[in-house]
């Protein structure tokens, strides 16, 4: 009887692990790898997983999903912040970050800071004639002090890399480039210290939001965008040193 007991025991126990195994998911969420999160969407469920907009490799779709992959960490996390608190406009993505807890953005932030800038962005094209306006590299690098607009380059460096407060614009897709000035421009999106970015926009006139778009897609290093026309290389921009 008391071999039978104990037999019972062992199996009752057996039966009672096998459901917890089954019934606790594999992962627990605070286990969950930014990779992860991206790929599975976490407490978004499949929905609402980053790859569906923003590409396998972070480089976006071209469009209104900008390239997230070398991404500073600090600027996602900021962003996901802002669209959870109303700062910025997009229903999906306040949405998905309503569903993203804090840790969980941290962890996909870093994710995408991991990636490699992909050679290959959707959207990426040869630009206008108008991006490579020797006005629109002036504008860019030195900004325009009779219309009180300072420089893109220094919020989003000389070479549109940008910092752990200001994104870089070189290599994402023009079209999106031009999206966000856009956003700016019509009170959709907001977040930058002092109002700037919704000064600047609304001070362009709209030719040159498409230029600017243009020619910051395709700054030095923004592989994505070949066979760059003359005006827009290095050489023939214009040095702030002596106002060339």
């Amino acid at each position: 009887m008391p071999h039978l007991k104990r037999s019972f025991i062992a199996v009752t126990a057996a039966f009672a692990l096998a459901a917890c195994s089954e019934s606790e998911p594999r992962t627990d969420r605070f286990e969950q790898t930014g990779k992860l999160l991206a790929l599975s969407g976490g407490d978004a469920g499949a929905e609402g997983a980053c790859i569906n907009c923003h590409g396998l490799q972070g480089e976006g779709n071209g469009g209104d999903a900008p390239r997230l992959a070398g991404l500073n960490s600090g600027y996602i996390v900021r962003q996901m912040d802002y669209f959870s608190t109303g700062l910025r406009r997009h229903p999906k993505m306040v949405w998905i970050a309503d569903h993203v807890d804090r840790p969980q953005r941290l962890r996909l932030g870093e994710y995408y800071q991991s990636l490699p800038v992909p050679r290959d962005v959707p959207g990426a094209g040869p630009i206008s004639d108008a991006a490579c306006d020797p006005r629109i590299a002036r504008l860019y690098h030195q900004g325009d002090a009779d219309r009180g607009i300072p420089s893109c380059a220094s919020c989003h460096g000389a070479n549109g890399q940008g910092d752990m407060a200001n994104p870089p614009l070189a290599g994402q897709p023009a079209p999106y480039l031009e999206l966000q000035l856009r956003h700016w421009r019509n009170g959709e999106r907001y977040g930058n210290p002092q109002s700037g970015m919704l000064d600047i926009s609304r001070l362009l006139a709209d030719g040159e939001l498409q230029a600017l778009a243009g020619y910051s897609a395709a700054l030095r290093d923004a592989n994505a965008y070949p066979a760059l026309p003359a005006a827009c290389l290095p050489e023939r921009r214009p040095d702030p040193r002596n106002d060339a």
